[in-house]
């Protein structure tokens, strides 16, 4: 892990000032820093190219829910753990040197590091709820997993001490987070990375954070960050879930998620992921930058028996070199969420080339899924060029 850090944005800067006064907010971004560069990871050799520049990949995964329910008493997760003696790092044994070998690894955490077991009343009558002990957060840095999205609607299963312990488990532990009022900030070769993450689903076209719009606070904040940092990462959580009347629903974008997905890469984003669906989805190539609509399920304790278990991964090479950065290439690898194949052990695995990973990427092209997409890619590599 090279130098990270973690940097929260204050109310008053220019990523939440509205948009009426933004063309007169000239001042650079105040930011306050919450966590000290970490020293070098020694050990770790840099990756050239052929003219002795840089490289630096960026792994994107999706939903990674770990525990259980400690309100309704329900808990999936508990048993598969004891089952390995308490070691959670059994959930990523199967994709760990994809991840320690890379420079940046994001996935969007969706439940709590928490011991709370107060929930709130718009809770209550959720089917699923999710924590687990903050002392398990080990599972993200003995892991290669430097930072996480916390947008999304799982991270207030535990109401606001719940967050806050999250937060704080994050902290102390070095890993990075992003939601819609923070700004996630990974450092690399001299190269800033800065990470934008928010919840969508019910936030279309309200007015959000001091905007006349959700839209338009997306569109100032990423713009207010290009403005600081050459690559700017964003993470939705949106899309519709499968339900047992539409088991199906899910791999198809929803027109919200193109619209917002673009205007994101217009405002300046470099890379949009997106998450919540359970179902892997298209990718776009848009003005030259990729949208994962969403990357599906990554580790995930929410079901023992999903409908589907396939998934991805997706990486991301630029190249650095004198100061400056550019895009190299791309790989998705696909995966199975369990080793297993039947049942969910929550052990990400990723697949050979074959007929299973031949049927995930012809989902994510189908002319049904891929409708309305204009720059939907339709070639998946599974290896870099």
């Amino acid at each position: 892990m090279n130098r990270r850090r973690l940097i929260s944005l204050l109310l008053g800067l220019m990523l939440l000032v509205p948009a009426c006064l933004a063309e007169d907010f000239d001042t650079e971004l105040e930011i306050k820093e919450i966590l000290e560069s970490l020293p070098e990871e020694p050990g770790k050799k840099l990756t050239l190219d052929r003219d002795d520049a840089v490289i630096m990949t960026i792994t994107c995964t999706g939903d990674f829910t770990i525990g259980g329910d400690n309100y309704h008493k329900k808990d999936i997760f508990a048993p598969e753990l004891a089952a390995h003696d308490g070691n959670i790092n059994f959930t990523m044994s199967a994709v760990r040197d994809i991840l320690v070998n890379d420079e940046l690894t994001i996935v969007n955490f969706e439940g709590t590091f928490t011991d709370t077991t107060y929930v709130p009343s718009n809770k209550k009558e959720n089917e699923f709820l999710f924590n687990i002990s903050p002392s398990y957060v080990s599972v993200l840095t003995d892991n290669g997993i430097e930072a996480v999205s916390l947008a999304n609607n799982h991270v207030m299963d535990h109401g606001d001490e719940g967050y806050e312990d999250t937060k704080n488990t994050l902290r102390e532990a070095g890993v990075i987070y992003s939601n819609s009022e923070e700004m996630g900030i990974f450092e690399f070769q001299g190269i800033q990375v800065a990470m934008l993450s928010y919840l969508c689903i019910d936030r279309y076209g309200k007015p959000f954070g001091g905007y006349s719009t959700f839209e338009e606070k997306v569109a100032a904040d990423i713009a207010s960050a290009k403005q600081y940092y050459p690559l700017v990462i964003v993470s939705f959580h949106w899309g519709l879930e499968p339900t047992s009347s539409q088991p199906n629903r899910g791999y198809k974008p929803t027109d919200n998620q193109v619209r917002l997905g673009r205007l994101a890469v217009d405002s300046g984003a470099d890379l949009v992921v997106g998450h919540h669906s359970h179902r892997v989805q298209p990718i776009e190539c848009y003005n030259g930058v990729y949208i994962c609509y969403s990357l599906g399920n990554f580790c995930f304790a929410g079901h023992k028996s999903p409908r589907d278990m396939t998934s991805i991964m997706f990486q991301i090479r630029y190249r650095i070199k004198r100061g400056e950065i550019s895009y190299k290439d791309f790989r998705v690898i696909p995966i199975r969420i369990s080793s297993k194949q039947k049942v969910n052990d929550f052990i990400p695995t990723p697949m050979n080339p074959g007929a299973v990973s031949d049927s995930i990427f012809s989902t994510m092209r189908s002319s049904y899924n891929t409708q309305g997409l204009d720059y939907a890619i339709t070639e998946f590599p599974m290896e870099f060029e």
